[in-house]
């Protein structure tokens, strides 16, 4: 009996110190124990004063989600035109905004092959509009559409690049099926997609045209890799056939429909131009019809895909690429904080400086 006694006090005492170690050997490593985060939350349409900082829950792990605390994130024209209530039909409000992000894994669901403190990047798929985004301390993403990847870039560049890296890279690859050797013109050169792409492209060894509606960013173009930089007045088709009679063998419309026919007429019989993008706000083409419209013989298509167009391999290589300086990566400015996201959309909207603006959270 003295010996069961003796044996029972033993295992609670067991028991005891197995519960004061764990609660005080503290949280995982990377793994937040907070209840709440700071983010930036739009509630209802309207100017940057709508962008409010405030405490929200820390939101939960489900299967096949992964939990990043933020580092950084892009300031985006599609979050401009989501605060403004402009958005498309699967945005909603409330909403934390932020279509990007790169920072560190905090929580993985069970059987990924994610780890915490992991570094990672996230786009698209949703981000900010369908979902909360990246304008947050933390932020949960499928895991499906998250890329590991490891460097030592400084978060500002790193935070950078996830969407225009991804737009661009797609927009020439699955859009235009670039190859080396071939002419492209980018409409809309000094957009962070634009710059990108100029970049990209002259390391795949195509010929590059781009075009600025500034003349004093002529030299900046050149300096991306663009063989030859044009200022855009409205009409390029002439002057692009100057340097090259038959027109170019792909194009990537950043402008918008505006632009678009007269970028059409800028390219070969066979020669493919990619709608991306819409600097203009000009999402369509009022009275389209393609047999007035679409030169004899161009193909037109689109892109806007996601982070599965960007697979981890080619991120990793861009990455190198650019710590080793053979690709140009264009950072405007760069935000200390979530409090700093006011100033940030302010100077896109104002288009003060070419080139990503970027907030940094540590």
């Amino acid at each position: 009996m003295l010996q069961y006694e003796l044996f029972a006090v033993g295992t609670r005492e067991l028991r005891q110190a197995k519960y004061l170690r764990k609660r005080h050997a503290g949280p995982k490593k990377g793994v937040s124990m907070n209840t709440t985060m700071r983010a930036v939350v739009v509630s209802e349409p309207g100017g940057i004063d709508k962008l409010v900082v405030k405490d929200v829950p820390l939101p939960g792990v489900e299967p096949g989600y992964v939990r990043i605390r933020v580092k950084a994130f892009g300031v985006n024209e599609s979050e401009v035109t989501s605060r403004k209530g402009l958005s498309s039909p699967d945005f909603t409000m409330p909403r934390i905004l932020g279509i990007e992000c790169v920072g560190i894994v905090d929580q993985a669901s069970p059987g990924s092959d994610l780890q915490p403190g992991q570094m990672v990047a996230t786009m698209m798929g949703g981000m900010g509009r369908s979902f909360d985004g990246a304008y947050a301390e933390y932020t949960v993403v499928p895991t499906s559409q998250v890329i590991p990847f490891e460097t030592k870039l400084p978060w500002d560049v790193v935070g950078a690049l996830p969407e225009m890296l991804q737009t661009a890279y797609g927009s020439l690859t699955k859009g235009l099926d670039l190859r080396p050797g071939q002419t492209l013109l980018i409409r809309g050169g000094t957009s962070t997609v634009g710059l990108s792409a100029a970049s990209i492209a002259s390391e795949m060894g195509a010929v590059v045209i781009a075009t600025t509606r500034r003349p004093d960013r002529l030299e900046m173009l050149r300096g991306v890799g663009v063989d030859h930089p044009i200022v855009d007045d409205g009409k390029v088709a002439d002057a692009v056939r100057a340097i090259f009679p038959d027109g170019v063998d792909a194009a990537l419309e950043l402008v918008g429909g505006r632009a678009l026919r007269d970028t059409m007429q800028a390219t070969r019989v066979h020669g493919t131009v990619c709608f991306t993008g819409a600097l203009s706000d000009d999402w369509t083409v009022a009275d389209f019809s393609p047999l007035g419209y679409i030169p004899f013989g161009v193909r037109l298509t689109a892109y806007g895909g996601g982070a599965t167009d960007l697979p981890a391999e080619v991120f990793d290589r861009q990455l190198r690429a650019i710590a080793a300086g053979r690709l140009k990566i264009s950072v405007a400015k760069v935000y200390q904080g979530l409090e700093r996201v006011r100033d940030a959309q302010a100077d896109l909207e104002a288009r003060a400086e070419p080139g990503k603006y970027v907030v940094v959270l540590d």
